[in-house]
């Protein structure tokens, strides 16, 4: 597959929504998804907020983070017609890779239990299953 791989820009912020939706990614548009929350993510951290363009459209994402111990692998997503051709994989590698420039050694990924492709996916990666961790979430958007 012929996919270039480069940092997202903002102006690509719409064609991302519409791949997210495409490929049955939940998001949050009014929260964490939000135009604006993307905006402040790019200025942070946009070198590890990847898109794949193929054919003249985005038709992967993936967003990395880290919190200086730990990186992560986020918003994670491929056009339905792209998939099974290694895109996924090439785009997690480029986010270890940065990842890892930045001195972290450990990448973790949240998925969501019946997304059974992306469990696979990073099982055949070799990252290790934990199920004995409990994820516990606290919104605080609404705090004055």
């Amino acid at each position: 597959m012929n996919a270039q791989i480069r940092p997202m820009k903002l102006e690509d912020y719409d064609a991302v929504i519409a791949l997210w939706q495409r490929a049955g990614l939940s998001f949050e548009p009014h929260a964490r998804d939000s135009r604006s929350a993307i905006s402040q993510q790019i200025e942070s951290s946009g070198h590890l907020m990847l898109v794949a363009e193929a054919d003249g459209q985005i038709v992967g994402t993936v967003f990395g983070s880290h919190d200086g111990r730990k990186g992560w692998i986020n918003r994670l997503a491929v056009d339905p017609r792209y998939r099974r051709q290694g895109l996924a994989h090439q785009l997690i590698q480029r986010v270890e890779d940065a990842l890892a420039r930045e001195g972290l050694i450990i990448v973790a990924a949240l998925v969501e239990a019946p997304n059974e492709p992306s469990l696979e996916l990073f099982r055949k990666l070799d990252y290790e299953e934990r199920r004995d961790i409990i994820y516990f979430r606290k919104l605080l958007q609404d705090r004055s």
